[in-house]
């Protein structure tokens, strides 16, 4: 066996492996599909290699491939460095107002990625007591409750005067939730915080300056060591839609 067939078959078998844990971890999407199907791709690859079907494919279109994989993995390295970046954001102190993007809400709560994010807003907000909140998220076809509503009833019960939270309750996407949480500030250039996990700071920071918010800053929250390799990857494809769209 070639060393080329044997680290293709590594890795396939280890991209399945993780796309299976992170299901089986309670993924909220379903993202981890494509750890299967890329760790398949890789099994598949090395078959034919072994089997020296690879001889037989006309050069320029193995160059061609070859090159497109070298492409997308140089863009898949420069997002990812920029999305490190998002992990170290400044956390200003005293900021006038926070805005807490929401995620999925489940019967029992907040899911794990949201709770993150609601536990950090409420150490901000109780080491700054003049600071308020938006809470922002809509109610999907699969949540109980909107969004909004479940993080308010969190921060509430973690000791945050419901008086310092503001509900935006219609927003189904990171940009929606931005724009509609800015028509509930004073003024773009509002002392603001952005509180996200950390692996999707980079994006939310990005759309959130395009959207004309002047004066913000990055809180980020961790995030779950065994879904960050897969957060980090699907965070990769949702910079590139937004890019192409022009929303950063």
């Amino acid at each position: 066996m070639s060393a080329s067939v044997l680290w293709l078959t590594v890795f396939g078998i280890l991209f399945i492996l993780y796309g299976i844990t992170v299901r089986l971890a309670g993924s909220g999407t379903m993202f981890f599909a494509v750890w299967l199907v890329m760790g398949c791709g890789l099994i598949v690859l090395a078959m034919l290699n072994r089997s020296r079907f690879i001889e037989y494919v006309p050069r320029p279109a193995t160059l061609l491939v070859k090159g497109v994989i070298v492409l997308w993995l140089l863009s898949l390295c420069i997002c990812e460095a920029f999305i490190l970046r998002g992990f170290y954001n400044s956390n200003p102190e005293g900021l006038d107002c926070l805005i807490v993007l929401g995620a999925q809400v489940r019967e029992d709560g907040p899911s794990k990625v949201l709770a993150f994010r609601l536990d950090r807003a409420a150490e901000y907000l109780r080491q700054n007591p003049d600071t308020y909140c938006i809470v922002t998220g809509a109610q999907g076809y699969n949540e109980p409750v909107s969004e909004a509503e479940a993080m308010k009833d969190y921060l509430t019960d973690k000791g945050i005067d419901p008086e310092r939270i503001i509900l935006e309750d219609k927003a189904v996407n990171t940009i929606q939730n931005i724009r509609f949480s800015k028509e509930k500030l004073p003024s773009a250039d509002v002392p603001t915080g952005i509180v996200t996990n950390n692996f999707h700071m980079f994006r939310a920071m990005s759309i959130a300056r395009k959207q004309g918010l002047t004066n913000v800053s990055g809180i980020p929250a961790p995030s779950d060591p065994i879904f960050l390799v897969n957060n980090m990857l699907r965070e990769y494809f949702g910079v590139v839609k937004d890019l192409l769209k022009g929303n950063m």
